[in-house]
């Protein structure tokens, strides 16, 4: 048949034009460029790589990438993280969320700082228990009234300055009334309730504990007397 004709009985395919020699040179070129893709992704350092939560990445970028995710999930959650939208463990001492003087920590025990929170307050507003617990002080301290409160796991909040209607021993539960706001820690003019925190005696922010407070408004150093 005239199919068959084409090949010689020797087997071999007739060449013309050169073009199986083409088609041999192009197919020698496509086993090198296969070859040479082959040999770049089997390279030591560029196995494939996966970042929890992401798409496959290659080489040392995925293995930086793994190392930074793995080192970001091992960094504790803030409290205010942890928290979320769980209700604050404390409740405002007053009917106000202005602070006027905000937390200044000292640089050791014994330095200048101002060790809580000074809430705006008229005198006379009812100074109420930020969480429940036990009155384990309340009278004078410095010519000014002031009431503390033992929350249990060391924590405690004192109150400062207030005429206490609480005494020592008194079981309080949290929004009760402890004492009204007086003149003292801040001046007549702009009266305040001071809210302090302390864990095992070492005072500490105050603020974590409580709701977001409104917009502060800050005085001059001098117009203090706290």
């Amino acid at each position: 048949m005239q199919f068959l004709s084409a090949f010689p009985p020797s087997g071999r395919l007739l060449v013309r034009d050169g073009r199986v020699r083409c088609s041999a040179a192009a197919a020698f070129l496509l086993f090198l460029l296969l070859l040479l893709f082959l040999l770049l992704f089997l390279l030591p350092g560029t196995q494939v790589a996966s970042v929890p939560g992401g798409p496959p990445q290659q080489g040392l970028a995925a293995s930086a990438a793994a190392s930074a995710g793995a080192s970001a999930g091992a960094v504790p959650a803030s409290p205010a993280v942890e928290r979320g939208t769980e209700p604050a463990p404390w409740v405002w001492p007053t009917g106000s969320r202005t602070v006027s003087r905000p937390w200044e920590a000292p640089a050791n025990d014994y330095a200048a700082g101002h060790r809580g929170i000074d809430v705006r307050a008229p005198v006379g507003t009812a100074a109420v228990a930020v969480a429940g617990g036990t009155v384990t002080f309340a009278g004078p301290v410095a010519g000014r009234g002031v009431v503390t409160i033992d929350h249990g796991d060391g924590l405690r909040s004192t109150l400062d300055s207030v005429t206490p209607t609480v005494t020592t021993g008194d079981r309080v539960h949290q929004g009760d009334a402890v004492g009204r706001v007086a003149v003292g820690h801040c001046p007549a003019s702009t009266p305040c309730l001071h809210l302090g925190a302390r864990i095992d005696d070492r005072y500490v922010d105050p603020t974590p504990y409580l709701p977001p407070a409104a917009w502060p408004v800050l005085l001059p150093e001098s117009a203090w007397t706290g």
